[in-house]
């Protein structure tokens, strides 16, 4: 197993426990407005049978309430933040891990929203996998071709520099020089004197 193996079954596992945190999160809320129910019901004198059915209405609905705040939240944004941060472990450029965790962010909530309404939890997980391995990888390639376009607009600058230099040299190889003329006296220790 290489180390960026390894690195992305530690990431994974990172958004598995937060997804866990988040679930249970939900499943507290669903039972704490499910028992606030069942005390509000049979304070009323409602019949413990009627109370059960409201009771477990209400908690359907404060679950999907903390579904709606927690959803997609923890976990995208922790594999983001990984991938940030492993761009520039393995030598990357502040741009480079930008763009790759941007890509992850993005995919990893795309793709767990696409899964969840398909497949429920399991899609969710699947599609988030899905998305962020997707985004990393786009994100990537939108770098690349950043750094491709810069390379060129500095490979075409610097040509047309050299052309510039050259056409420079040509121009200053036809200006003429006055010569400098010698004194009419003789020099001292010339024979013509």
């Amino acid at each position: 197993m290489g180390s960026g193996s390894l690195a992305c079954t530690v990431k994974e596992g990172v958004k598995l426990y937060f997804y866990n945190i988040r679930a249970a999160h939900v499943e507290r809320a669903r039972h704490h407005a499910i028992e606030l129910a069942l005390i509000d019901a049979l304070s009323q004198g409602i019949p413990a049978k009627d109370a059960a059915k409201q009771a477990q209405i209400e908690g359907a609905k404060a679950a999907k309430l903390a579904t709606r705040q927690a959803k997609r939240i923890i976990g995208p944004i922790i594999s983001s933040g990984w991938d940030f941060f492993e761009a520039i472990y393995y030598g990357g450029t502040i741009t480079e891990g930008f763009l790759r965790g941007t890509g992850t962010l993005v995919g990893t909530y795309s793709g767990g929203f696409l899964g969840e309404q398909r497949l429920g939890r399991l899609g969710y997980l699947m599609g988030s996998t899905l998305g962020s391995w997707v985004g990393g990888r786009i994100g990537l390639m939108v770098y690349d071709v950043v750094n491709g376009v810069h390379f060129l607009l500095q490979f075409v600058q610097t040509g047309e520099s050299k052309v510039y230099e050259e056409s420079q040299a040509i121009e200053d190889s036809y200006v003429y020089e006055t010569p400098t003329y010698e004194s009419s006296e003789p020099y001292e220790g010339s024979p013509f004197r």
